[in-house]
């Protein structure tokens, strides 16, 4: 698998990711690079290349003269996202996501997840967009930071993280105004596909939902827009709570 782009590459190598082999422009070579120094620092085999090579190998054509060659991502279990929560003696901050299909919708999520403080993400084995060289391009960089868990069936995975105390809310239309719901506790939240939302059944299994007011014409936000809003708006309560406000 290769991850690509500067911002990209430079959170891989301050990750746990391990790096097989990093693919520079050739330019890079005689200047006081900042990914270069590091690399060679960790001792990272290193390959300086014509840009024309790069274009070739790159896989998603904004490598920006950066490409790391890394092991196929690791998924983590879901007990590993809730021993993260615990680790940071924080309450359970988790988001799932019910057949996300889109590459590009599924990398933003992990970007604004991990901005927003989100202890891990679980999204299942069908119906959604497994992490490829897309989905590691769109994140910026945010993946190597971010826990993963993929699971057979979503269903499964919410019965289990109730056993755990953690309360299920689906983001979606017809449910209370999420400016009114208290957010800062134990929380999962469930983020539809693009096109049809939460499935029924798994609406079903959720504690309750969740809704943005929308103001105009337009019914419905892109599934990583609304996933953004949802997240912070759970850390502004979040932070208001801690700072006793």
């Amino acid at each position: 698998m290769l991850i690509e782009g500067r911002n990209a590459v430079r959170e891989a190598l301050k990750s746990n990711i391990t790096i097989n082999k990093l693919l520079f422009d050739k330019s890079l070579e005689k200047r006081k690079d900042e990914l270069v120094n590091l690399a060679f620092e960790k001792k990272i085999k290193i390959e300086f290349l014509p840009k024309a090579v790069l274009d070739k190998r790159s896989k998603t054509s904004h490598h920006q003269g950066y490409i790391a060659e890394v092991v196929d991502f690791e998924y983590c279990s879901i007990d590993d996202i809730l021993q993260m929560a615990k680790q940071k003696n924080e309450k359970n901050f988790i988001v799932i996501l019910d057949g996300i299909e889109d590459p590009h919708n599924f990398g933003a999520i992990i970007r604004s997840c991990e901005c927003a403080g989100v202890h891990g993400i679980i999204i299942g084995k069908n119906r959604c967009a497994q992490v490829n060289e897309t989905v590691i391009k769109t994140s910026t960089g945010a993946i190597a930071n971010m826990q993963i868990a993929r699971v057979a069936n979503i269903k499964d995975a919410i019965t289990y993280l109730k056993k755990h105390d953690v309360w299920v809310f689906g983001a979606e239309i017809g449910g209370e105004n999420i400016y009114k719901q208290n957010l800062d506790r134990n929380i999962a939240i469930v983020i539809g596909s693009e096109g049809n939302g939460i499935r029924p059944l798994v609406k079903s299994y959720c504690d309750g939902i969740i809704t943005l007011p929308l103001k105009g014409k337009v019914n419905s936000l892109n599934a990583s827009v609304a996933c953004g809003i949802v997240v912070f708006e759970t850390l502004r309560q979040r932070e208001e709570v801690k700072n006793g406000k």
